[in-house]
């Protein structure tokens, strides 16, 4: 595994972090849009963060709408047993509705305050490494916002904030806002970028290089559909991920040319698909870690042999080249 600096930070995070939002079943009661049909119990999930451990990754990404809470409570409960608090990175997140009611979720500080104190509790953490807004919250001005993490960071609950896909104006403009108040500044971005999704390379990826922030693409094999042939059988997540649906149906037509061609490349190098998609990724110099999520041994063991794939000048070029103009997608 290959470590490197988590944006201008000093810790030291794996090239892969492992995203947690297939691990826990959701309590009974309503179902939150974090709760999955291909989500793994709390004894299956074992497998994975210690397979993780195993292989040096030391990041680990979750949210607290991710199986409504339980994904935060499985993830803390193992490393808690198998695991030294100071050797892990943990990062959380927040803005999405956990409860019913006019404050069930947002940004404000009064949430904030509420549901990291309620995240450290499912965690059985004191403090969480990231803590990232989940989105822009359209109804909160962020001065609130960055205030409020500025003080969970400054009460020593929060090592550093992170923010997620949002507009490059938008970024810039809480980044600006942070700096000239003094507050803590966001260490990382987690915009949507992939193999058939790279509109964020107009710029949000330049924004982050320019400023030193970290970038932790989620959705890097676009959903699995990055990581098996055009024509594949369809998995169980595919056939009930109506997220994914949103994110690419619409662009079918133009994809099928990057799979193809992906799957070209990875035929000439005698490796899954997955590793090439990943190692593309890893190639671009603005990106810090791949969120990868797993729910086989083998999406795991195609993530690390992806940091020690390096990709040829020409390889790259054939992979970008069938890529089309697409819509913005993933800011909500």
């Amino acid at each position: 595994m290959e470590y490197v600096n988590l944006g201008r930070t000093g810790v030291k995070v794996s090239r892969i972090c492992l995203g947690c939002m297939s691990y826990g079943i959701p309590p009974a009661g309503p179902q939150r849009p974090g709760s999955n049909a291909w989500s793994l119990n709390e004894e299956q999930s074992q497998a994975f963060f210690r397979q993780a451990l195993d292989a040096g990754i030391n990041f680990f990404d979750t949210a607290n709408v991710y199986a409504t809470g339980d994904s935060e409570r499985v993830l803390g409960r193992f490393l808690k047993a198998n695991a030294r608090r100071e050797d892990t990175v943990v990062a959380t997140k927040v803005n999405a509705v956990m409860r019913d009611g006019p404050n069930g979720g947002g940004l404000s500080r009064k949430e904030i305050f509420f549901e990291l104190d309620e995240s450290l509790k499912r965690l059985g953490m004191d403090y969480v490494d990231l803590y990232q807004i989940h989105r822009w919250d359209k109804m909160t001005p962020i001065e609130e916002t960055l205030q409020a993490l500025d003080d969970a960071v400054r009460a020593g609950k929060v090592r550093y904030i992170g923010a997620s896909s949002m507009w490059a104006w938008q970024f810039s403009k809480a980044q600006y806002t942070s700096e000239k108040h003094g507050w803590a500044k966001f260490a990382t971005m987690q915009p949507h970028y992939n193999l058939l999704y790279r509109e964020e390379e107009r710029e949000m990826l330049p924004l982050c290089l320019d400023q030193g922030v970290g970038v932790l693409p989620w959705s890097p094999l676009a959903r699995g559909r990055l990581a098996r042939p055009w024509n594949a059988e369809a998995t169980k997540r595919s056939e009930s991920d109506g997220y994914a649906k949103n994110l690419y149906a619409k662009t079918a037509a133009a994809d099928k040319g990057v799979v193809e061609r992906l799957a070209q490349v990875a035929d000439a190098r005698a490796v899954p698909m997955a590793q090439v998609a990943l190692a593309w990724l890893l190639s671009k110099p603005a990106i810090t870690a791949p969120i990868v999520g797993a729910t086989k041994l083998h999406h795991l063991e195609d993530a690390v042999a992806a940091v020690a794939l390096k990709l040829t000048a020409e390889e790259i070029k054939s992979l970008e080249e069938p890529y089309v103009p697409h819509p913005v997608l993933g800011l909500s």
